[in-house]
């Protein structure tokens, strides 16, 4: 029903910056939560950031500062400008929303495929 397309991910060197786009596909969106993931070489997955429909925001705390969530209600699309990234930022960040479709049908978890962000000199 509903897919979410991320893109922006790359390589960069330390003290360098990034942005993140994660776009909702699909009409009859009502779209509660946008998330962004992030999962290391060895590490367990874990939430970086998070902003609502009300544009209330919330930050893992190493990226405090250093990241910015927004989103583009009328591009169904969400954001994350990274900026001083640093080596330990590296992993795959997915993407991840819960979606209304339509009236009548209860909200679903949806995930995106993830894109590679590597940091290094």
């Amino acid at each position: 029903q509903v897919q979410l397309v991320e893109s922006g991910g790359g390589l960069v060197q330390p003290g360098g910056s990034l942005r993140l786009s994660c776009a909702a596909s699909g009409s009859r969106l009502s779209i509660y939560v946008m998330n962004w993931y992030r999962q290391a070489p060895g590490k367990q997955r874990e939430l970086v950031a998070g902003i609502t429909s009300g544009g209330n925001t919330n930050y893992e705390d190493s990226v405090k500062g250093r990241f910015t969530i927004s989103r583009d209600n009328a591009k169904n699309t969400v954001y994350l400008q990274m900026i001083s990234l640093k080596p330990e930022d590296t992993a795959v960040y997915f993407c991840y929303s819960i979606i209304r479709v339509g009236d009548s049908a209860p909200p679903r978890n949806y995930w995106g495929q993830g894109t590679q962000v590597t940091v290094s000199s």
